[in-house]
């Protein structure tokens, strides 16, 4: 079974972050300082380390600030290419599927601006017979009964061991078969992968921080 890796990129940072305030009243939240630069730099930075050269960035929510702050990413190495969404973000399914044309060829990663983790994107890749691989994280306090369970290489919709979705996945196109623009979720795209055994996942047991609230952006501030 062949693994093909991904030649392009996504950071989904188009999220109004609501929890976060009243930080992200005027800062967006992929802005917000982490450990002495803004978290989204984090990705960039991680992302060209592991030859990622073309990164899609989706923009609602104070997007000029971080096409600003960012430019056309050659601080960092890296082409950035910005897909707009404002006035409002398409949430994390219809974010993605507006940018698809920019993340061909198959397969693309994705990974969440709200997150914080040392995964290794390098090593990160898709089978040929499936259409999402996600990376999945021991459950947080905050979400304790976690997402999805994983046996045998599979993510599975029921399971009695649960762990969370990371934010980072690798996927296809054909993930988002029969979909149309505008707002929609994820979550139903990847169940129905999985319904179909096209979704494969690991376990990430490095660093992993959702970085949701002001009390965990703190905490992890304080840990690094």
């Amino acid at each position: 079974m062949s693994v093909e890796r991904p030649q392009a990129a996504m950071i989904l940072a188009a999220g109004r972050g609501e929890r976060l305030r009243p930080f992200t009243d005027r800062t967006p939240k992929p802005l917000l300082p982490v450990h002495g630069k803004p978290l989204i730099e984090h990705h960039l930075e991680r992302l060209a380390r592991a030859g990622f050269t073309r990164i899609v960035i989706n923009l609602a929510w104070l997007g000029a600030e971080i096409r600003t702050r960012l430019g056309e990413g050659s601080r960092f190495g890296v082409s950035i290419i910005y897909s707009e969404e404002a006035p409002q973000a398409l949430e994390a399914g219809g974010g993605i599927f507006r940018a698809l044309p920019h993340l061909q060829p198959d397969p693309f990663l994705v990974v969440n601006g709200d997150i914080y983790t040392d995964i290794d994107f390098a090593k990160l890749g898709l089978s040929s017979e499936q259409h999402a691989h996600l990376v999945l994280a021991p459950n947080p306090p905050q979400h304790p009964a976690g997402d999805f369970g994983l046996a045998d290489g599979l993510a599975l919709a029921d399971a009695e061991v649960r762990y969370t979705f990371s934010g980072v996945g690798v996927y296809r196109s054909a993930l988002f078969e029969g979909c149309t623009g505008g707002a929609f979720a994820l979550k139903p795209l990847l169940l129905r992968a999985m319904g179909s055994r096209r979704c494969s996942a690991e376990l990430h047991t490095g660093r992993w921080t959702d970085v949701g609230t002001p009390e965990r952006l703190a905490a992890l501030e304080r840990e690094l």
